[in-house]
């Protein structure tokens, strides 16, 4: 899709339509660009970008907070489409993915045909335009997606991948960043042509796996197929504050909030979680993390909490910036767990109310949990809230996107660079967990 967020929202008001839109957190509260509009990337204003940058180098422009229940149901009514031509769709966010048509001439057409019909559809039934790619492999047709936008449509045959591909910078190739291009550029190599030159067992030498892997591309090589569904290998939320924050009691109710977000999310996908992780940032954008594995998957928010409140005593005192939490080592709820013969652990004797609970009766809480939920989807998620969250501005608002988890929680990262989670990562992905959410301030360590 065209700059979803931003594309929707002009539909919705169209006053705005030709002006420079950017959907994306507030300029005095360290808010970054989501998503911009094209009248608003001819000033140079992109996503990742902090809003106080966009609104330097374009002065009009119109900066709008995010909807993401409103992107989400246009998503599910793109996704439908594509499905209605393909079962074998492979969503990478609300606004892309990748499908296979082949076998699917005698009921669609051609991919070419296809292609062109699911254009035609998604304007007629949602009002947005999309741009579409057509190789014969997920790398080229990502890369075909990408050329002619917006409302582009382009395709790419076997024949013409290496012409298509040689004249490219190195950066074209998914999984070469600033960093990997820099060391690169000191090899002599600037084009996609000269990295294809090189012996795969030199690149391999330099660079390890991710090196076979963008040297394979850098010959149009992409053996990986479309699959319908994706091993979730974690789920995690972030927020960079407006202020930073001191009181360590408040950075505790921000993590209340994750864990019980993110419980919610894991219930929803019929999954538990059993390795928790906190990532904190400083004011020097010094950042660290710290991880705790569970001696038990679980999907119920205090439990989680139980951990990353331990692991935030091992976070050196002083203010943040940042704080956010992941939950890893995903199972499947029907996996079978090992019970404890005489109920619930130990907890210590200053835990709170509510984790001693947690601990005592598991049971209980895994009962009731499906209950809430069902409330919680019927009349948003800040109905059933823990009671220490109750009357603050930043619990999650009725509809699930206000305030500190309705942003980080619900980002679904539109517009992403890269292709897919299966893909080996990146050269220059730094250590820490999932790509902030892109109303977020990036990083810049």
């Amino acid at each position: 899709m065209d700059a979803f967020y931003a594309s929707v929202e002009v539909r919705d008001d169209p006053s705005l339509a030709g002006k420079p839109v950017v959907v994306g957190g507030a300029a005095n509260g360290r808010g970054v660009v989501a998503a911009s509009s094209y009248p608003a990337r001819r000033f140079g204003v992109r996503s990742a970008m902090s809003t106080a940058e966009a609104l330097r180098l374009c002065p009009e422009l119109v900066v709008i907070a995010p909807n993401f229940e409103k992107y989400t149901s246009e998503s599910r009514k793109i996704m439908a489409i594509f499905r209605s031509y393909t079962p074998l769709v492979e969503p990478l966010s609300l606004d892309e993915a990748f499908l296979d048509v082949s076998g699917c001439e005698y009921s669609g057409g051609d991919p070419v045909e296809i292609g062109r019909a699911i254009k035609r559809d998604i304007l007629r039934e949602t009002g947005l335009v999309a741009s579409v790619g057509v190789a014969g492999s997920k790398f080229i047709a990502k890369l075909a997606s990408d050329m002619d936008k917006p409302d582009g449509f382009r395709v790419i045959l076997p024949e013409d991948v290496q012409t298509i591909l040689a004249p490219l910078s190195v950066s074209a190739i998914f999984g070469v960043g600033p960093r990997t291009a820099k060391r690169l550029e000191a090899m002599g190599v600037r084009t996609v042509a000269e990295l294809a030159r090189l012996s795969r067992d030199e690149v391999h030498k330099r660079f390890g796996v991710s090196g076979v892997w963008i040297h394979d591309l850098a010959h149009g090589i992409d053996t990986r197929r479309v699959t319908s569904r994706r091993e979730e290998k974690s789920y995690s939320c972030e927020r960079t504050f407006p202020k930073d924050i001191h009181s360590r009691e408040e950075l505790r109710l921000r993590l209340l909030e994750f864990c019980e977000e993110l419980a919610f999310r894991l219930r929803d996908a019929g999954l538990r979680g059993r390795t928790v992780t906190i990532k904190a940032r400083y004011p020097s954008f010094k950042t660290i993390t710290r991880t705790q594995t569970l001696g038990f998957s679980t999907n119920v928010g205090v439990r989680f909490y139980a951990a990353a409140r331990e692991l935030l005593d091992r976070i050196p005192q002083g203010p943040l910036r940042l704080l956010g939490l992941q939950v890893a080592n995903l199972e499947d709820v029907r996996t079978p767990q090992q019970g404890m013969l005489f109920g619930g652990g130990n907890p210590e004797a200053e835990a709170p109310a509510l984790v001693r609970q947690a601990a005592l009766f598991p049971d209980r809480l895994e009962r009731v949990s499906p209950g809430l939920d069902r409330l919680r989807r019927k009349y948003g998620r800040g109905i059933v809230v823990p009671g220490s969250l109750l009357g603050r501005d930043e619990s999650i608002g009725r509809d699930g996107t206000t305030g500190s988890l309705g942003q980080a929680a619900r980002a679904a990262r539109s517009e992403p660079n890269s292709l897919d989670a299966s893909s080996p990562p990146s050269l220059d992905e730094s250590p820490s967990f999932d790509e902030s959410p892109p109303f977020e301030e990036p990083s810049n360590e």
